[in-house]
């Protein structure tokens, strides 16, 4: 039996191969430059796009200086404008902060009234989407803008519309979503990328170290003081 899952998988990593990396330099790039000013990581994804934003928050081989923003209704209200602007006030953003959105259709208004937010602070934006799928999308703001549109660089997941990717004989619905798989990939490489230019900078990377290994609490905490104020707020 083949494992079409698998071949799905490689079939998309081939292409991200062949069309994200200029995408990838620049995020890790913008990344980079953040961080050495002394920014953090602050990603939001809404609904099931919260599994991409903790991705590259918080956890071991990311950066320390990393925060998931929080929707408490975790998407229920998505699709409601005003929600997005309502939550903007429990954000702050400084100088050097990076922002990374992630949203399949980009059509919602509480991914873009936060993309609004955020390039009112003047401050770079990373969007995650299926590009082909929201640019032929109907925003759902009245601002009649999509996500991809604020972004200073998308990373494109090229996912199927409606995500779902696989058919099964005598079954009348698509299975299985790869946008998830796919913002790995991306993401982590654009983790991988900001860390080279880091160190190519002479800057020592603030990295999550594993729990699980000896000293990586006592090595994790000494680092997580520095960023206190900013990493363990809402």
């Amino acid at each position: 039996m083949t494992l079409a899952f698998f071949e799905k998988a490689k079939e998309i990593t081939s292409k991200l191969e062949a069309t994200e990396a200029e995408a990838i330099h620049q995020a890790a790039e913008i990344l980079a430059n953040g961080l050495a000013k002394g920014g953090i990581i602050q990603a939001f994804g809404s609904g099931h796009s919260y599994a991409a934003a903790i991705e590259i928050c918080g956890r071991a081989g990311g950066f320390i200086p990393s925060k998931v923003i929080h929707d408490p209704a975790m998407g229920i209200y998505e699709s409601i404008e005003g929600v997005g602007g309502l939550l903007t006030h429990r954000l702050e953003a400084k100088p050097g902060d990076v922002f990374f959105l992630i949203s399949n259709s980009g059509r919602n208004p509480l991914s873009i009234e936060l993309a609004e937010w955020v390039k009112a602070q003047g401050n770079p934006l990373i969007v995650v989407t299926a590009l082909d799928i929201s640019k032929n999308s109907t925003s759902r703001h009245s601002s009649g803008k999509l996500l991809y549109e604020f972004a200073d660089v998308v990373l494109d997941n090229h996912s199927a519309f409606g995500d779902a990717a696989l058919s099964v004989d005598g079954f009348d619905a698509k299975i299985c979503g790869t946008s998830s798989f796919a913002a790995v990939l991306l993401l982590q490489q654009v983790i991988y990328e900001a860390v080279e230019k880091l160190v190519a900078k002479g800057v020592e990377p603030p990295i999550y170290k594993s729990a699980n290994i000896d000293g990586g609490y006592e090595y994790n905490f000494a680092l997580e003081d520095q960023y206190a104020d900013r990493i363990f707020r809402y």
